[in-house]
């Protein structure tokens, strides 16, 4: 299976795409905008990833201006959090054969295009 969480607006998702030949290499891309992510989604994300936290960011801009930054988060609340707006979602996660791939750092973008 190779499954990638994107979104569609965003440049550097839109390059890491283009970097990796996401659709060259036939992934399933998911534009997390029009296409929201359901609960199981993230709960297998979540299955891999080891935890919600893992999957959530903290750049999105509703992160500071919901005063998310002086409230301690639970795992609970990311779930909940990223499921409501899917700017919370770090981006692009990318599941390749049981292996998933959180972010857009030059490390985990080297990884994914060697798994794809």
């Amino acid at each position: 299976m190779k499954k990638i969480y994107h979104l569609s607006t965003c440049d550097t998702t839109q390059n890491i795409l283009k970097e990796v030949e996401a659709v060259k290499k036939s992934a399933d891309l998911q534009d997390i905008k029009t296409e929201k992510i359901t609960p199981a989604q993230l709960d297998e994300m979540k299955k891999l990833a080891g935890s919600y936290e893992a999957l959530f960011s903290r750049r999105a801009l509703k992160y500071r201006s919901m005063g998310l930054n002086e409230k301690k988060l639970t795992e609970k609340d990311y779930r909940n959090l990223i499921l409501e707006e899917y700017t919370f979602l770090k981006r692009p996660v990318a599941i390749v054969n049981n292996k998933i791939f959180i972010g857009n750092t030059k490390a985990v973008v080297a990884e994914l295009k060697k798994a794809l």
